[in-house]
């Protein structure tokens, strides 16, 4: 099971954390499932999801732009300021899909707090 993020600058880790728990719940996925946690290429370098990472015991996949885009085509949510911004409807949706893999689907569309959202995505291997 891949989050996917994004978030505002002054976001904090543990809004964060808090808002991919509140994923996990919501689609009735254990917290044991997650596997990763993923976000644009050129927020990946930033304290707080690097530290939102650390706390949920993930990795975090840095996803280049040319794959979110591609991903983005299979996403279900539209924001006008994001796609102005990034080319794809939903930021955390097209990152959760790009790194699950090809095969991947969404299992949680993208949900917000006020400073980031998430989306779930599951990989299309058997495992």
């Amino acid at each position: 099971m891949v989050a996917g993020i994004g978030f505002r600058h002054a976001t904090g880790a543990d809004e964060i954390v808090a808002l991919v728990r509140r994923a996990l719940d919501e689609a009735g996925v254990a917290a044991g499932r997650l596997g990763l946690l993923a976000t644009a290429d050129d927020r990946a370098g930033d304290p707080a999801i690097r530290t939102a990472a650390a706390q949920l015991g993930v990795p975090l996949a840095a996803v280049a732009v040319e794959a979110l885009r591609e991903a983005g085509r299979r996403g279900v949510t539209r924001s006008a300021r994001i796609e102005a911004l990034r080319g794809v409807g939903s930021l955390a949706e097209a990152a959760a899909l790009a790194a699950s893999g090809p095969g991947g689907r969404l299992v949680l569309a993208r949900i917000a707090s006020p400073g980031a959202t998430c989306a779930l995505a599951a990989s299309g291997d058997p495992s």
